[in-house]
């Protein structure tokens, strides 16, 4: 079974959307499969696309039992997708970088090295934090939003679902028996070595959904500049805040001058 919704805002969603919105959606979403079916966290895989692995993390770091999590082209943080930032400011939103860590259960990252919207460094740089490493695949020439139309999509996809099926002690056993049986492999880099076929590159297919992909596109775009104007707000708001703070300690400064100028007048007439 699974469960699709969309976020405050978006699709048949009314609201507006937020930071906060999102988190208090799929946390409906995860009370509906809990309550209204009776699934459990360890029967549940999470899967985040774009800014929605913001969300998924979130929850995720809150469910320790949880089967498995899959994150389709995530980001590090929402500021990060602006800008080159080092570490992580109180106003960022979606803060992936330091809540992967927490995630207990195993984590598929697939994104494409052509991405436009996210670098595909954020998705490497997520897969070297998780706790639980599974083989990521990057696909290369795959953008922001067209990594389902390239056939290792699925197919590794539908293998981390076989191997999350089983109990973590047959996951350990089945890891052991990869180490030792096949050459260790950087990551899935799609390019299974030459197949004499004539879909050799298997270049991806067109599809008769592209104007849903490209509404798709638009969507995650539209949010991510949303959430770029509202960094560019709070960082405005903060030098504001630095400046006016710069120019009370001035006018401090020149009171306390003034005082002493005072201060010195006095005692001249005193003596």
């Amino acid at each position: 079974m699974s469960d699709l919704y969309d976020y405050s805002g978006y699709g048949q969603s009314s609201g507006k959307p937020s930071e906060q919105n999102t988190y208090s959606d799929i946390e409906a979403a995860y009370k509906c499969l809990e309550e209204s079916y009776g699934a459990k966290q360890e029967d549940i895989i999470l899967y985040g696309q774009s800014v929605g692995s913001g969300p998924t993390l979130d929850l995720a770091a809150r469910l320790p039992q949880l089967r498995a999590v899959v994150l389709h082209s995530p980001i590090l943080s929402g500021l990060r997708v602006m800008y080159p930032v080092k570490r992580t400011y109180w106003f960022d939103i979606y803060k992936n970088i330091d809540k992967i860590p927490q995630v207990n259960c195993p984590v598929l990252i697939i994104h494409g090295t052509s991405d436009e919207v996210v670098d595909c460094s954020h998705g490497k740089q997520l897969w070297e934090l998780c706790k639980e490493k599974y083989e990521p695949l990057w696909l290369k020439g795959g953008n922001h939003c067209d990594l389902e139309l390239f056939p290792e999509y699925i197919r590794h996809l539908k293998k981390f679902i076989t191997t999350v099926e089983k109990s973590p002690s047959q996951r350990y056993s089945f890891r052991r028996s990869t180490d030792q049986f096949e050459q260790p492999r950087k990551s899935t880099d799609i390019f299974e070595v030459s197949r004499k076929s004539t879909d050799r590159r298997e270049k991806p297919r067109k599809s008769t959904d592209k104007p849903e992909k490209l509404k798709n596109l638009s969507n995650n775009s539209d949010m991510l500049e949303k959430l770029r104007m509202t960094f560019d707000h709070k960082e405005r708001s903060r030098r504001s805040v630095d400046c006016h703070e710069k120019s009370r300690k001035s006018i401090d400064h020149q009171l306390e001058k003034a005082r002493k100028s005072v201060d010195r007048l006095d005692r001249i007439r005193s003596g």
